[in-house]
C-alpha cells in the first residue's frame, strides 16, 4: 500500500513542528522517523501535531514506536498533540 501521509514541517527558534495529515502505516512511520532525524538538531523540542491524520493503522504505529531507537542522540523530547496523540505516542512521551 502506498503511504499518502504528507508532514509539514515548521522550524521556530526553539522548536521544530511536524504536522502529520493522511494515513499513518508502515512507510510513514519511517517517513516521520527520518524527518525527525533530519530536522531536530538544534532544537529544544519537537512537536508532532496529529489532528490531520485520518487513519492510523496499527502496524505503523507500531513500527514507528519500536524504532524509535533510531533516534537515540539525534533527536530531542518528543510532545504529541491533538485528536491521535494518545495513538502515536510512545510510552513515556507527553501529549496534549
Amino acid at each position: 500500500m502506498a503511504s499518502n501521509l504528507k508532514i509539514s514541517v515548521h522550524k521556530n527558534s526553539k522548536n521544530i513542528h511536524l504536522k502529520l495529515a493522511g494515513d499513518f502505516d508502515g512507510f510513514s512511520a519511517y517517513e516521520l522517523l527520518n524527518a525527525l532525524k533530519r530536522y531536530c538538531r538544534g532544537a529544544s523540542g519537537a512537536f508532532i501535531h496529529t489532528s490531520s491524520l485520518k487513519q492510523i493503522h496499527p502496524f505503523g504505529r507500531d513500527v514507528f514506536q519500536s524504532n524509535l531507537d533510531m533516534l537515540n542522540g539525534k533527536c530531542v523530547p518528543l510532545v504529541f498533540t491533538g485528536d491521535n496523540a494518545h495513538q502515536l505516542d510512545p510510552e513515556g512521551s507527553k501529549f496534549f
